[in-house]
């Protein structure tokens, strides 16, 4: 591998890594939603819309968003979208420190396992940050891609000495 090569994959693994190292517990605790109105079904398929100060919490994950969607697909949850100017959202990572999020439109899919940040977007931790109008991010592989619409996409890595050192 040149040292080319290995730059850029350095760049990837530090660009992923506010979202990769996101609490891992968090998905085995419950989810708590809450918003002035709800409206769909419960059981089965179809669609949930949330409307109205939608705050979702999951161990700690927290979603905040003008309005969501939950989408039910062969009995199970499939998908959820959360949008709002701006949807906010942030998470404790494994090693302490908190990764905070903000995007017009949030769009989970829990079939495919990925998160996409749409409109004016911007991930940060102490690690660094990244923003742009899309990015799409495997939570299984923690693989992401961001731009290649045309739009630019910015990132600022911080130095070494400034990434959290272990857990706080």
């Amino acid at each position: 591998m040149n040292r080319a090569n290995a730059s850029i994959l350095a760049l990837a693994l530090l660009l992923a890594s506010p979202l990769a190292l996101a609490k891992s517990t968090d998905r085995n605790q419950p989810m708590d939603i809450e918003s002035d109105s709800q409206s769909g079904v419960v059981t089965g398929d179809g669609t949930t819309v949330l409307s109205g100060n939608v705050v979702l919490t999951q161990g700690t994950l927290s979603i905040n968003a003008a309005r969501g969607e939950i989408i039910r697909s062969n009995g199970e949850l499939s998908k959820a979208i959360f949008t709002g100017k701006q949807v906010k959202m942030r998470q404790q990572l494994d090693d302490g420190s908190w990764m905070d999020a903000a995007a017009d439109r949030i769009e989970y899919d829990l079939l495919k396992e990925t998160v996409v940040f749409i409109g004016n977007y911007t991930i940060s931790s102490p690690r660094g940050s990244n923003s742009g109008q899309r990015m799409v991010y495997n939570t299984t592989t923690g693989g992401m891609q961001s731009g290649g619409d045309g739009s630019r996409v910015r990132t600022v890595i911080q130095p070494k000495s400034a990434a959290p050192q272990g857990k706080n």
